[in-house]
């Protein structure tokens, strides 16, 4: 088993809340733009609202892309489950949580490569202050026909208050000797030395703070040309800073 880790490429993306009322539409249309690998399909981008289970299947030759964001101001449990089927498929599946004030966060992900040949990536990042609680739960299973799988996922939190929170559990269940797969998880605080380097060229310590927020997220978003996502990215991160949180 080999134990090396590739970061997903994205694309143009959509905003989508996810709602009760949202998430069967969500289902339907990542449906529809699964494609063979390559050919350009758009990822699906999800606005957490609410609680609510996702179920994914995805067979031979297809592709999966989704991102989670969530907002501060929301708590929710979020449980995922992809069950690759077939040959080729392809998944990447990313989020983003910042969370503040009593928010709690969930995020309960379970990977399974029911078929070899196939590739999962999973990268979610977040942020937690005020007195939030944030949790990650990711099980990775390889089944033992499944050769040739690759599956990587990690986790990394940075806690920007003595009250928060965050419990990261990422899990491997490999039963197929033939795989290369990765876990990992990461929790620290800001970098004192970036911020003061920043500081010593004229930036105010508080957009230093933000500019080290925007930094962190980035392998999360780059990918989504969405001017709409990202600018209310931006403001909930200068909401956190702005709010004394940090």
């Amino acid at each position: 088993m080999d134990s090396n880790s590739s970061n997903p490429a994205g694309a143009a993306a959509e905003l989508r809340p996810y709602s009760a009322a949202a998430s069967p539409e969500l289902c339907r249309r990542a449906k529809r733009e699964w494609t063979r690998p390559g050919s350009g399909g758009r990822p699906a981008v999800v606005l957490v609202e609410s609680s609510r289970p996702e179920n994914f299947v995805v067979g031979a030759g297809e592709r999966l892309d989704v991102t989670f964001v969530v907002l501060p101001g929301i708590s929710a449990e979020i449980p995922v489950t992809v069950d690759i089927t077939g040959p080729g498929a392809t998944v990447d599946l990313k989020g983003l949580y910042l969370s503040s004030g009593k928010d709690q966060v969930t995020f309960n992900i379970a990977m399974n490569h029911h078929a070899g040949g196939s590739i999962s990536r999973q990268l979610f990042n977040g942020l937690a202050s005020g007195e939030a609680k944030c949790s990650f739960f990711g099980k990775i299973i390889v089944a033992q026909d499944a050769q040739k799988t690759e599956a990587y996922q990690e986790n990394h939190n940075i806690v920007l208050s003595d009250e928060a929170l965050v419990n990261t559990k990422p899990q491997l269940e490999i039963y197929a000797d033939d795989v290369k797969c990765s876990h990992g998880a990461t929790v620290g605080k800001l970098n004192e030395d970036e911020r003061f380097y920043m500081r010593s060229r004229g930036i105010p310590e508080e957009e230093a703070k933000v500019l080290q927020m925007i930094s962190f997220v980035a392998p999360v978003i780059a990918g989504l040309d969405d001017e709409i996502l990202t600018t209310r990215i931006e403001n909930a991160i200068r909401s956190l800073v702005g709010n004394n949180n940090v």
